[in-house]
């Protein structure tokens, strides 16, 4: 009998995935578990396993496409039996994707003089001439409305770098705002881009061309959530400069006393940000009201402090959660922090080990960033903001000037959630624990 293979549920969030490639081909035979194909989440690239014993007979989803969860990817046959003729696959959410598309085409119950007008009211601007829907081309062939054109050329947005949302892909005003909201870069309005030096750049490098790269699910999940943030969230900020060089002399002090094997390598080196990660859940355990999510029903405050860090992968970033912290020594969560970090780079990550959290910390300070503000990462109500540890001009306790390793740290807070005052403490108790670094060994 045929057995359906149907896109997973990855995470609890989760609606489509984008499928990656397949690894078994049609009529191949395959075993439970076997790995059949890849799914690209918001996240990582996850594998699919095979659901019964038999053959491949027959694949449905394509590479690069996005599939609903639930849906047939693919059906199994036992070993020497035909599909049927006419075999139509099951899907957990809806029979097949016609009837989606029937409904979503008829919401209400109008004629089909009513609907056209209302599709073409979207599209263009009130005051803009009404138009057939494939009228409206540039000399280039690309469609899209008048004030579409008109708003590209006062831009200076070329169209072929706007992906039209229109009837049958029209670029339409509001695909212009999104362009240039995404910062699509502006350009002469003879269509080309200055250059120096004949087709070099400076120095010979070779010029910029300008090209359109399609998202990739972990980027569009990526925009629409930090959208949604910055558009739903009220954030307020806090900063304080933390006096870095106790901690930095018990890191080295710390790494110095670690265990070393036959070869010589030592069983843990300690990072800036390690100390952070337990300086944070320090702070969070002393002020259990800030480590709390705002609900429609109420305010949830969680049990434990659990760290998700930002780590930077091809694509995007993830952030991997260190669970617990409160309660668990550096070495342990440093040792952790590093297998995450790796499995994260390697699109290895499960959902359980980057989904949830109830703070996060995000360190630019590799890069030799001072200063920046964070975006909140909801549910969550609080997200740390870590520059790096330089060297500044700083006047000590006597009045003298001196010089001193100082690190800028940056809360960014859910202003339903957490005051200003509550805020502050936060942070203060951070920066403490920092400074004072015995309380992060203790």
């Amino acid at each position: 009998m045929p057995a359906d293979v149907l896109m997973p549920q990855l995470s609890p969030t989760m609606t489509e995935g984008r499928f990656a490639k397949w690894v078994k081909k049609e009529g191949d035979a395959v075993n439970v578990g076997d790995i059949i194909a890849e799914i690209e989440t918001d996240k990582a690239t996850m594998e699919v396993e095979a659901t019964e014993d038999g053959t491949l007979a027959k694949l449905y989803a394509e590479a690069g496409k996005d599939v609903a969860v639930g849906a047939p990817i693919a059906v199994i046959v036992e070993e020497g039996e035909e599909l049927p003729e006419g075999y139509e696959p099951t899907s957990r959410e809806a029979p097949k994707e016609e009837p989606k598309a029937e409904k979503k085409v008829e919401p209400k119950k109008e004629d089909a003089k009513k609907e056209e007008p209302k599709a073409e009211k979207k599209a263009e601007a009130p005051k803009a001439a009404p138009a057939p829907v494939a009228a409206t081309a540039s000399s280039n062939g690309i469609k899209a409305s008048p004030l579409a054109k008109r708003l590209a050329a006062e831009w200076g947005i070329p169209l072929s770098n706007i992906q039209g949302t229109g009837p049958h892909g029209r670029i339409v005003k509001e695909d212009v705002d999104s362009a240039r909201e995404r910062g699509v870069r502006k350009v002469p309005m003879n269509g080309t881009m200055p250059t120096m030096g004949g087709n070099s750049g400076f120095g010979g490098a070779p010029a910029l061309e300008a090209s359109l790269t399609p998202h990739s699910k972990m980027r569009e999940v990526i925009a629409s959530r930090l959208v949604e943030a910055k558009q739903s969230v009220p954030h307020f900020y806090l900063t304080v400069d933390v006096m870095m060089d106790e901690a930095l002399k018990a890191r080295e002090a710390l790494n110095a006393m670690a265990p070393v094997d036959a070869e010589g390598k030592p069983a843990y080196k300690l990072s800036v940000n390690d100390m952070i990660v337990k300086a944070s859940a320090l702070a969070l355990r002393k002020h259990p009201d800030a480590n709390a999510s705002w609900t429609d029903e109420g305010l949830q405050k969680y049990g434990s402090v659990d760290v998700s860090v930002a780590v930077s992968i091809e694509g995007g970033l993830i952030t991997p959660i260190l669970k617990n912290v409160e309660n668990r020594s550096m070495v342990e969560l440093s040792g952790e922090m590093k297998q995450l970090a790796g499995l994260a780079r390697a699109g290895k990550l499960q959902p359980e080990q980057y989904q949830g959290g109830t703070f996060s910390v995000s360190n630019l300070g590799m890069f030799g960033i001072k200063h920046f503000d964070a975006i909140i990462n909801p549910p969550q109500s609080c997200i740390l903001a870590c520059g790096t540890a330089e060297k500044r001009a700083v006047v000590g306790d006597n009045g003298e000037l001196k010089a001193a390793n100082v690190m800028t740290l940056t809360l960014s807070v859910d202003h339903r959630v957490v005051d200003g005052a509550l805020g502050a403490e936060v942070l203060t108790s951070i920066k403490q624990n920092l400074e004072n670094p015995i309380t992060l060994v203790v």
